[in-house]
């Protein structure tokens, strides 16, 4: 979802246990209730559209993922792109059916600046790692 959204007024009704527990994890993750509301919303959306995709907490912020895997979207989308775009190349690669990366490739079609931004984060923080660590490898080699 992106910030230039154009936002609009809903009401809604929910028991008291789940919108004090709603709270509670807002409060923990440093969002509003409203933030919260609406990513759960975004999310369950999207997880009703591609059942094979859900969404999981990291380093760098929550992203979508393939059910039954570790793998993010980002990845499977970069490993199809590594190979020429062959869906079932990719399966093949990553040891999935093809079905599951098509799947994946689906939500990354429908969600693309989400995906592709999410990809250019990892990125930058991998090249910013590796400087790290070349630096720490400089640094104990002198």
């Amino acid at each position: 979802m992106s910030g230039k959204t154009q936002k609009r007024h809903m009401s809604l009704r929910v028991a008291a246990p789940l919108s004090e527990q709603l709270e509670e994890l807002a409060r923990r993750r440093g969002l509003s209730k409203n933030e919260l509301a609406e990513r759960y919303l975004a999310e369950g959306l999207s997880q009703d559209e591609f059942p094979q995709i859900y969404f999981r907490e990291g380093a760098l912020g929550r992203r979508a993922a393939l059910v039954g895997t570790r793998l993010d979207v980002w990845q499977i989308l970069e490993t199809v792109r590594n190979h020429d775009n062959s869906v079932e190349e990719a399966a093949a690669y990553l040891d999935q059916p093809v079905e599951r990366i098509r799947a994946a490739v689906r939500y990354a079609a429908v969600h693309k600046e989400e995906i592709e931004t999410f990809a250019e984060r990892e990125t930058a923080e991998a090249v910013r790692a590796e400087a790290i660590w070349r630096a720490e490898q400089n640094l104990l080699s002198s």
